[in-house]
Order: structure tokens, then sequence, then C-alpha cells
């Protein structure tokens, strides 16, 4: 196997673009990948195509529509279905880019992948293992989608743009070398619900469909109608349709009930909660109580917390409580800047 052959995934993005340059510069011998996940994606395909016979590698297309249904839409539709917020992203992750992706590279004889992703990869002597840490930039660290990919691929994995400090780097290498999509937004949407709107993308392409059930706060009073459990988040305050004299909030669901439940502000934060679907990338287990810093949200803060195990769920208990903890999303844990693992956040 040639130790410098690497299969690059190629969005047709900026950051792509700039890791494949990068990697062919520091002498990899560099392929260019796009999955085809969805429909309405030909722009995207165009622009990897360009970038790479512009880069003079070459470019494989793989039609993956089937696996991304059933892996990360029927997640997503399946997690609304249930009152829980999903973070299509991370099963993406998991599934297709360091999924798919590696058989891929294994099947053309590559060592390593590559992604556009702001993280790094490195071995640690410390713990005798390869290990997933935060990028340099602060601003566009992506380790929060990268938790539940698998421990045994961190050593063929290569992130190209580990070390730089923000996007302008990035855009002002590409315009230096002629890239065409030096300047091509960044995408802030779901991948295959581009106009944002997932409740459309939820009644268009499943059984959901918007049933009127009771507002109710924490004491079980009444207090109006919504439209559709999923038609609201954990945290939300406008457009439930309700006066109160202090602001009322979103606290969480009841499905069986199909309620709505509010309360104030006060009421949304926790400090104890527990996650599942554990998946490890610094040990192998936890076998006794750990401080760490944990992220609840990608665009949140990490917290001071305490991990402990129990069986296949984790509990962690926050230093000072959080606010809007939403089950379905991802709580990741750190020791500094490496990534210990993450969970699931159940109800």
């Amino acid at each position: 196997m040639n130790n410098k052959k690497v299969l690059i995934g190629i969005s047709g993005g900026v950051d792509s673009s700039v890791s494949a340059l990068l990697l062919k510069q520091n002498g990899y011998d560099v392929t260019g990948v796009t999955l085809e996940l969805f429909e309405n994606s030909k722009n995207t395909y165009e622009d990897a195509k360009k970038i790479c016979d512009f880069l003079k590698i070459p470019h494989y297309i793989y039609n993956c529509k089937e696996d991304f249904k059933k892996n990360i839409i029927d997640d997503f539709i399946n997690c609304y279905s249930n009152s829980l917020t999903p973070n299509p992203c991370i099963e993406c992750n998991k599934y297709m880019k360091f999924g798919f992706m590696y058989k891929k590279a294994q099947e053309l004889d590559c060592n390593y992948i590559a992604t556009g992703h702001y993280a790094k990869t490195e071995y640690s002597e410390k713990y005798k293992r390869w290990i997933l840490k935060k990028s340099n930039s602060q601003t566009k660290d992506q380790t929060y989608v990268l938790w539940n990919i698998s421990k045994d691929l961190l050593e063929h994995i290569i992130f190209p743009l580990a070390d730089f400090e923000n996007k302008d780097q990035i855009r002002k290498i590409a315009n230096d070398n002629n890239i065409h999509v030096a300047n091509k937004p960044d995408s802030e949407d779901i991948c295959f619900i581009p106009n944002g709107n997932y409740k459309k993308f939820l009644e268009e392409n499943s059984k959901l469909r918007p049933k009127k059930g009771n507002i109710i706060n924490s004491k079980g009073e009444i207090l109006g109608i919504h439209q559709g459990i999923y038609n609201y988040t954990i945290g939300q305050r406008k457009g439930l349709g309700i006066s109160n004299k202090v602001p009322l909030y979103v606290l969480g669901f009841n499905k069986e009930k199909n309620e709505v439940i509010v309360g104030e502000e006060k009421e949304l934060y926790k400090k104890e909660i527990y996650v599942k679907d554990i998946n490890l990338l610094l040990l192998d287990k936890i076998d006794k109580d750990m401080n760490v810093t944990v992220k609840t949200r990608y665009s949140t803060k990490s917290a001071n917390a305490k991990i402990s195990e129990s069986q296949e769920i984790i509990k962690i208990t926050f230093d000072e409580p959080q606010r809007a903890i939403t089950p379905g999303q991802s709580a990741v844990f750190y020791l500094d800047d490496i990534v210990v693992g993450g969970g699931k956040i159940l109800k």
C-alpha cells in the first residue's frame, strides 16, 4: 500500500478544495471523491470535478443516495417523530464521510482519507494511541460533529486545515492559487434541506402532519394549543401563541399525550443529564468518575462537568446548570483540547 496515497472528500466548497491542494503540495498522492447523497446536487458535483481537473487529480463520484436515506434522512425523520432533535451531520460523518469513504479508500489502495473539517489527529505518547483534538481555530473547530467516528480510523485520517486560525486564511490560499470557489459562501443549512425549512421537509417526506394538542406548564395546567410537536424546539420563546406575566419557554414534550411543556427561563436549566449510544475515542471505558468539559450543542462553549458510567449510559453532572439541554442532540466530552468521546442526550 502506498503510504502517501490519500482519498479526499471533495464537496465543491473552499475548505475541501484547499485541503486537496495542501495535500498535493505536501507530496501526497491525492485522489478526490464526491459522494452523491441526495437529489439536486448537480452544482456540487460540477464544482468538485472542476477543482479536481484544475489540481490534476483523479475524481470519483459514488451514488450513496440509498445509504444516506437509510442512515441519515430516516434517522432525522425518526428523531422528530419521537420528539427528539437530531444532528444529521454527526450521522453523516459516522456512516458516509468516515464510513463509506474509508471503505472506498481501501478499495483504491489509499492508506489515508482526508476532509476539509477543522480538527486534528495525532499520536499521543501519553495515551499510547491516536487521538482526536480540537483544531487551532476556536471559532471553526468541528470536533463536536466528529465524536461518533470509529477510533480505529484516527490514524488513517488527515485534516489539512488543522493548524489554521480562521477561514480568511483558507480563502487567501484559494485566491492565491486561482481556485475558482475561493469566495463561495459557506453552507449554513442542513445539506438535504437547502432552504432550511425542515418542517416542510418532514411533511413532504414522512407521515408527520401537524396534530394540535395542549400547551401545558410544569404543573399540568393548560395554557394554549400547539400546532404539532415537531414545530417546536426546546428553549423556544417566540411563536407559542400564549400570553403570560413572565416570558415562557419550551421545556420539553410529552409525545404520548401530544403535549408541549412550557415554563419560565429558570426551568430550562439542568445540572444532571444522561447520554446513551456512547462512543469513546480516548479511552476504552470509563471505570471511575472523570472531570471533563462538555459541549451539548455545536454553538455552545464547553462547560466543566463530571462524567460517570453506569453500564451503557453515562451520567453527566455539570458544575453549573446548563440551559436548554435538548434530547437527541449530542454531548461531547473533552480533556483540554482532546476529545474523550460523546453520546446522545436522553430525555
